[in-house]
C-alpha cells in the first residue's frame, strides 16, 4: 500500500491568539509534528493543505496574512507537495487528486484541522474517490459549536465526528498506536 500523510489546515488563526482557536489545537499539532518527523525520516510522501479564504466575508485564513500561515509546528520542508484550498473538501478545485494518482497513492494518513470540517470532508471525499484513510485522533482539533440553542462542546463535536468514520470511511487511531503498527520510533516533538 502506498502512503501519504495529509495535514489539513494547520494554520496559524487554528491557535491561541489566532482569529478562531480550536481546543487543543497545540497539543493536536505536537502529534502531527510526530507523524511529520516520522514520515520525514522514512521519506515518506508529506501533503500540506492550505486553505486560503476566498469568500468575502471571511474572517479567517485571509489571503497574505500570519493566520493563513502554517504554523511553526509543521512547516513544509523543501519538496513537500503544497495545495491550497478553498473549500472544505482538499480535493474540490485543487490538485490534490492528480497528485496522488501520480504518485500512486492509496491510503492517507490523515491529521489536521477542524475534525467536523475539512477532516471530516476530506475523508469522505476520500472514501468516494477510491481511497483508504487513517485519522489520527490525537492529532486533529475541533471547536465548540451550537445547534438549536444547544452547547456541544469541542470534545464531543470531535469524538462525534471521530465515531462517524468508523468502520466505513476510515481507521481511527492515536498518534503513538499507529506509530507502533507502522514499526516506526516516536520521535521526540520539540
Amino acid at each position: 500500500m502506498n502512503t501519504a500523510l495529509l495535514l489539513l489546515e494547520i494554520q496559524n488563526d487554528y491557535f491561541p491568539n489566532g482569529r478562531i482557536p480550536l481546543e487543543k489545537s497545540l497539543e493536536a499539532s505536537a502529534k502531527a509534528q510526530s507523524i511529520l518527523h516520522a514520515y520525514r525520516e522514512k521519506k515518506m510522501q508529506i501533503v500540506h493543505v492550505q486553505h486560503i479564504s476566498t469568500h468575502p466575508d471571511a474572517t479567517y485564513f485571509l489571503p497574505c496574512t500570519k493566520g493563513a500561515e502554517f504554523h511553526s509546528s509543521v512547516q513544509p520542508s523543501k519538496g513537500e507537495m503544497i495545495v491550497k484550498k478553498h473549500y472544505p473538501n482538499s480535493f474540490k478545485d485543487t490538485s490534490l487528486l492528480n497528485y496522488l494518482i501520480k504518485n500512486q497513492i492509496n491510503h492517507l494518513v490523515i491529521c489536521g484541522m477542524m475534525t467536523h470540517m475539512t477532516v471530516d470532508a476530506t475523508v469522505r471525499a476520500a472514501y468516494d474517490l477510491g481511497f483508504t484513510c487513517t485519522v489520527l485522533h490525537d492529532a486533529c482539533a475541533a471547536r465548540q459549536l451550537e445547534f438549536n440553542h444547544n452547547v456541544i462542546t469541542a470534545q464531543n463535536v470531535h469524538y462525534a465526528f471521530l465515531a462517524a468514520f468508523q468502520p466505513s470511511y476510515a481507521t481511527v487511531l492515536s498518534s503513538d498506536d499507529f506509530l507502533q503498527k507502522a514499526g516506526a520510533r516516536i520521535p521526540i516533538a520539540s
